[in-house]
């Protein structure tokens, strides 16, 4: 595995095993790796031969309030997660590499974030935009691997891939969870213990709504009803920040449940603000999972 630093050691690296005729994937992290990290560079191998992760805790997503300062780093950690993996490059810049002033070039994001995390976070998505532009334009990878556990910033980096013409793929990877169903997460290691306890009550949730869908419920106010009673009453350390049922499109929130919609729910347990989702189709043949959207 090589460790770079710079964009022209990325560019370099990359540029040698493209011409070499190697397939390129790319694999944005913020680090703190865990076992959904390792799934998507496993799935990445599946589809490309030449494996970029970087490693970047990007400030411009994070707001004037929020954990940048204290988000869980260990790049000696990582390095060593990666290594085992075999993956083929590793791209660690420091901040003043990606950003040698302050930006000042924005995105202006209709509809996909007024909602959900977009709602609380007013300037996170565009803060996540624009690294993963700037990420996209170094490596300029044929295929791209981000998690469904981030259904909205997978969505929004699907939009730009499009409306920007970036000449490449964007690959989902389905969620993966503790054995009690909590999606996995670096923030995950800022729960106390009895945080974690009660913090696998997000998937219960979710579990409960697609039981109601199943059973026939199609009202989408009766469904997130039954998910905060469920929260409120066995998890009082949470406090639900919010529930809602979405459509795939413009995640915009649904009253009808047909077809395909998201169901996103963002729950704080003490210093950890904890997000999940499922995503499913909902037809005469019943309801569907779709763990991997694009």
């Amino acid at each position: 595995m090589e460790v770079v630093r710079t964009i022209v050691q990325t560019r370099q690296a990359v540029g040698a095993a493209r011409a070499s005729g190697r397939k390129i994937a790319l694999i944005p992290t913020m680090g703190y790796l865990h076992a959904g990290h390792l799934s998507l560079v496993r799935l990445a191998k599946t589809r490309a031969d030449y494996i970029v992760v970087s490693l970047f805790v990007n400030p411009t997503q994070f707001g004037p309030q929020e954990d940048f300062s204290k988000y869980p780093r260990d790049e000696a950690r990582d390095r060593g997660m990666l290594e085992a993996e075999g993956i083929d490059l590793l791209f660690a810049p420091e901040v003043r590499s990606i950003y040698p002033q302050e930006p000042r070039i924005t995105f202006a994001i209709r509809g996909l974030a007024d909602h959900l995390c977009g709602a609380r976070r007013p300037s996170h998505f565009n803060g996540v935009l624009l690294i993963v532009s700037k990420l996209f334009n170094v490596v300029q990878p044929d295929i791209a691997v981000f998690g469904q556990k981030d259904l909205q910033q997978l969505l929004l980096i699907q939009r730009m891939v499009e409306e920007l013409n970036f000449p490449l793929e964007i690959v989902a990877g389905p969620t993966v969870r503790e054995p009690d169903g909590l999606a996995m997460s670096s923030r995950n290691s800022y729960l106390t213990s009895a945080e974690r306890r009660q913090s696998s009550i997000l998937y219960r949730a979710l579990q409960r709504a697609k039981a109601l869908m199943e059973g026939g419920e199609r009202e989408a106010e009766r469904v997130i009803a039954q998910m905060r009673e469920l929260i409120r009453s066995e998890a009082p350390l949470g406090q639900i920040d919010y529930i809602s049922i979405v459509d795939l499109d413009g995640l915009q929130p649904r009253k009808k449940l047909d077809g395909r919609c998201a169901i996103a729910l963002a729950v704080h347990f003490g210093r950890a603000r904890l997000i999940d989702n499922l995503v499913l189709e909902i037809s005469a043949d019943g309801v569907r999972e779709i763990p991997a959207i694009v």
